[in-house]
């Protein structure tokens, strides 16, 4: 009887675990552009919602949210906010945040000459940028 027994040799193993670890980076490219998408989709309907959410409050109320105020007033009646809903604007407690777990920036009467704005600096948080990193605005999703 013959027991030889082939192994595999190290050179062999290597190129194995070079191609897993190409296809685990594919495959996480993938992953991460499709979370991306779902955090920018994510973003686009809650400024959708927000801007309705300050229209209502501004047809209820009579003006707009102050900037100390800011969107908050859409869930915590301000002090002299007469006609204001008991149940508040918005169907959660709280003001939602953007994709990316920042703050939402609501601005009255922003430069662009609209009553007011509400926008995310995008996945990198800070103003311009581009691909997933350009700026939401409330304006880019009420058309």
């Amino acid at each position: 009887m013959n027991d030889k027994r082939r192994a595999f040799t190290l050179v062999e193993i290597m190129i194995v675990i070079v191609i897993i670890g190409l296809l685990a980076g594919m495959a996480a490219v993938g992953v991460m552009s499709n979370i991306d998408k779902a955090k920018k989709a994510t973003t686009q309907a809650s400024l959708k919602a927000l801007h309705s959410a300050v229209v209502s409050f501004y047809m209820d109320v009579g003006r707009y949210p102050t900037e100390e105020e800011g969107l908050d007033a859409l869930v915590t009646q301000p002090i002299d906010a007469e006609n204001w809903r008991p149940e508040g604007y918005l169907e959660t407690t709280s003001v939602p945040r953007d994709g990316w777990g920042r703050d939402f920036i609501y601005e009255l009467h922003p430069a662009s000459g609209k009553p007011f704005q509400i926008k995310s600096l995008g996945a990198d948080g800070e103003e311009g940028g581009e691909g997933y990193d350009t700026d939401l605005l409330d304006s880019d999703t009420t058309n």
